[in-house]
């Protein structure tokens, strides 16, 4: 698969991405003394790390506040163990998928998944890269489809530290990261970047004055000729940085991953995986 941006969320991003929003997964959260709200978002993706501070966490999330961060890292840990987190994820997603499935869950389709996701993750690498790294230290499940899960999981975060590499090496911030794509038109609006990601108009209006300065953004707010072309750099490293796993499941074999996750996902969205009015996006 070549795997261009909008070719994985499509497919493969939302086998993962309903974990935000499902009613089982935060239930299964709050339940080891957890506060509700984002300390379950924050803790449960960064729990395979170990107990980090709220540095690593923002650094490795990258586009949200680090201020916000800090409200709720390190308390999580004085609330429950990573351990604990981790294992209440998972039995929040096996519950999550089991409805969002159906029958289907124990399906052909979903083991054949799970068995070509998982060899795709045989062709990730973890150097330079520490949310997929960490997440790859963890043991696999033996259920298919939490197999195809957690494999999808690996890709996500593998492809994810790989932007953040591009973005660094663009001279993006993680706020910088997130004007930007709002710039393009394919990301969140602004009001709804800035509540989720947690700035302030006055933080984001800075960073915007900021990028004018440089000569990415111009007055209104829209990307110039140049700022578009570091959005268009920094997605051909992405795509160069995420190859790995695709070369080495070959051609045939990732068009087949790639077919059956699209049905997969087309079913848990179907199902309400996500919120009415809500599709999960890609940003920074």
């Amino acid at each position: 698969m070549a795997g261009d941006e909008t070719r994985f969320k499509s497919a493969f991003d939302s086998l993962h991405a309903f974990t935000y929003f499902a009613p089982e997964v935060d239930a299964a959260l709050t339940g080891t003394g957890l506060r509700p709200g984002r300390m379950p978002y924050f803790a449960s993706r960064s729990a395979a790390m170990g107990a980090v501070g709220p540095e690593v966490v923002a650094a490795t999330f990258y586009n949200f506040n680090p201020e916000v961060v800090a409200r709720v890292i390190p308390r999580a840990w004085t609330l429950a163990t990573p351990e604990q987190v981790l294992d209440a994820r998972l039995e929040g997603v096996d519950q999550a998928l089991t409805r969002l499935l159906g029958d289907h869950v124990k399906s052909d389709e979903v083991a054949e998944a799970a068995e070509l996701a998982r060899a795709a993750c045989d062709g990730c690498t973890g150097e330079g890269r520490p949310l997929h790294a960490a997440h790859a230290g963890l043991a696999w499940p033996g259920e298919p489809h939490l197999v195809l899960w957690h494999a999808i999981t690996l890709l996500r975060e593998y492809r994810g530290d790989g932007h953040i590499a591009a973005l660094v090496l663009n001279g993006l911030s993680g706020l910088d990261a997130l004007i930007t794509h709002v710039a393009t038109g394919r990301g969140f609006a602004v009001d709804a970047a800035k509540l989720t990601r947690g700035w302030s108009d006055e933080q984001w209006a800075a960073a915007e004055a900021a990028l004018t300065e440089r000569g990415l953004l111009d007055a209104e707010g829209g990307l110039t000729e140049a700022g578009t072309a570091v959005r268009d750099a920094v997605e051909i490293a992405t795509e160069s940085a995420s190859r790995g796993p695709w070369l080495h499941l070959g051609a045939e074999r990732s068009a087949r991953l790639e077919e059956l996750c699209r049905g997969l996902s087309r079913r848990i969205v179907e199902a309400g995986a996500f919120p009415e009015g809500v599709f999960h996006r890609r940003t920074a």
